[in-house]
């Protein structure tokens, strides 16, 4: 094998890990992404089933001393 032909096997093989790492790094900020929001949604159905289960609480004060 001469040496052009292995320099443009080097090149494309620099260049397909150069995208392969550019890929990972988009599904990654995706999975963040997804990670957040799954978050936010669990902490918002938490409030909403503290709610639904004491739904009187913080409703009324009794302020007679």
């Amino acid at each position: 094998m001469d040496i052009a032909a292995m320099s443009s096997m080097l090149s494309q093989s620099n260049l397909q890990q150069q995208v392969g790492v550019s890929v990972m790094k988009m599904a990654m900020g995706v999975a963040a992404t997804n990670g957040n929001s799954l978050v936010s949604m669990l902490s918002e159905a938490t409030k909403s089933m503290e709610l639904s289960v004491q739904p009187n609480l913080g409703a009324k004060i009794d302020i007679q001393a």
